[in-house]
């Protein structure tokens, strides 16, 4: 659980970005949250905490490595995987609890082994990197197995900040859909973690999966060759996580209901069905662990109808932090509001914030079914799909995003998403785009 004794944790804010007009006989209010936490001690991820003496980091990693027989193919997929590994290893900082597991259709501990963790230092470190170097490719692939065992270890820590890394090249064959299904809602909420897949020969949606159900990033490393700075890049942004735990809390007066809740930025995240009630007409949705960083949440509720002149409060939002004695301490607030007028003016103005990032989840989704249509054949309806994609890239100043739609398809015309498909697009283009399709900009100033 969360301790606030110390003295340089990160500072909250909540701004709520809104028109919170509407016309007689308007119910439905849409409001972006813009959560802010600084101070933890962070600098572009990389954490440069100064710890009093005798204080240790309160964070344990377990990093989970795929080492079934594909991992061979080519070797030096193997070999770049157990030097990333070794760069992450390098990147703890003394005093974080960590162990290392090695992947197939079991999962193995590779490092300290015995059920246990180790805690970074120079020793433990050099030792970790001795076990990497006798690790080697054969077996299946069975993730479930693997994320249940990174749970048993990072459980025997007493810390808040609970992390996982995992790396797959392949397909999770060797288990059913519905027992790794299983196994994410078992760790859901007890730790979070990145996804990588590397190379072409994963399944997208697999990884995704995992990071979206484990509140992590997943990407793309297509080339192995760059396995080790995206460890490493992973490993210090984990390394700077200063608080876990951290709920969007959402109390509504009574006649009003949520719609949906959404992480919109840096990247799109469906919440709404993971709230857990939290008391009389307040809900919990869980943003996991955060050090210096900015987040984007779009809240949209339905409010009872009020007579023109009326208004009313129609959401408070909270963060809250769960406390060792069950109860929790609020770090921030925002109030969403709702008032109702006959200026049409007021009334039908969209607020920039929440114009833009229904932009960009539409963005993602026509992305997704842009390339599902291209995969089934339907050349139709996936040139008309990532036509939109590429509309609304353009619109938004994605800039990221339109690049990698440019290797999909021809752009005759951003403005109008006048496309034409590819005849011959790499897997790894395809991937990368899919994989990446949920990232998103922020609001151009």
């Amino acid at each position: 659980m969360a301790n606030f004794s110390k003295s340089n944790v990160p500072q909250f804010s909540v701004d709520v970005y809104q028109n919170e007009y509407l016309p007689e006989g308007g119910r439905e209010v849409n409001a972006i949250v813009t959560v802010t936490s600084t101070g933890g001690g962070t600098v572009g991820g990389t954490a440069v905490r100064a710890y009093a003496a005798g204080s240790t980091p309160d964070a344990a990693v377990a990093i989970m490595v795929d080492c079934s027989g594909s991992m061979d193919y080519p070797p030096t997929k193997m070999r770049n995987a157990r030097d990333a590994t070794a760069a992450a290893v390098d990147t703890l900082r003394d005093g974080v609890h960590f162990a290392i597991i090695g992947g197939t259709h079991v999962a193995k501990e590779v490092y300290p082994g015995g059920g246990q963790l180790a805690v970074a230092d120079a020793t433990t470190r050099d030792q970790a990197k001795q076990a990497l170097r006798k690790l080697s490719a054969g077996g299946g692939t069975a993730i479930g197995t693997w994320l249940k065992l990174a749970d048993r270890l990072l459980a025997s820590a007493d810390v808040s900040i609970r992390h996982g890394i995992l790396l797959t090249d392949g397909r999770n064959e060797h288990e059913s859909p519905e027992d790794l299904k299983a196994a994410l809602d078992a760790c859901a909420g007890r730790y979070t973690c990145d996804a990588r897949g590397v190379g072409t020969d994963w399944e997208v949606k697999e990884v995704t999966g995992i990071a979206s159900a484990l509140l992590g990033t997943a990407d793309i490393v297509a080339d192995p060759a760059g396995l080790a700075a995206d460890f490493t890049q992973m490993m210090e942004a984990a390394m700077g996580k200063e608080v876990a735990d951290v709920a969007l809390r959402l109390w509504t007066p009574v006649g009003t209901e949520i719609k949906f809740v959404k992480q919109v930025a840096p990247t799109v995240e469906e919440l709404t069905s993971r709230r857990t009630e939290a008391g009389p007409r307040a809900g919990d949705y869980p943003t996991g662990s955060w050090g210096d960083e900015s987040r984007d949440y779009h809240v949209c509720v339905q409010v009872p109808n009020a007579d023109l002149g009326q208004e009313m409060l129609a959401a408070r939002v909270s963060l809250v932090v769960p406390q060792g004695d069950g109860s929790v301490q609020t770090l921030s607030q925002g109030l969403v509001r709702a008032v109702w007028t006959d200026d049409m003016a007021a009334s039908t103005s969209i607020n920039p914030q929440v114009a833009h990032y229904t932009g960009q989840a539409e963005l993602a989704q026509v992305i997704q079914q842009g390339l599902e249509a291209r995969k089934a054949g339907d050349m139709d309806g996936a040139t008309a799909k990532l036509g939109r994609a590429v509309q609304l890239a353009a619109a938004s100043g994605n800039e990221d995003t339109a690049k990698l739609l440019a290797k999909v398809v021809d752009v005759e015309d951003a403005a109008t998403g006048t496309v034409r498909l590819k005849a011959k697009v790499e897997d790894a283009d395809e991937m990368t785009l899919e994989t990446r399709s949920t990232k998103t900009v922020r609001v151009k100033k």
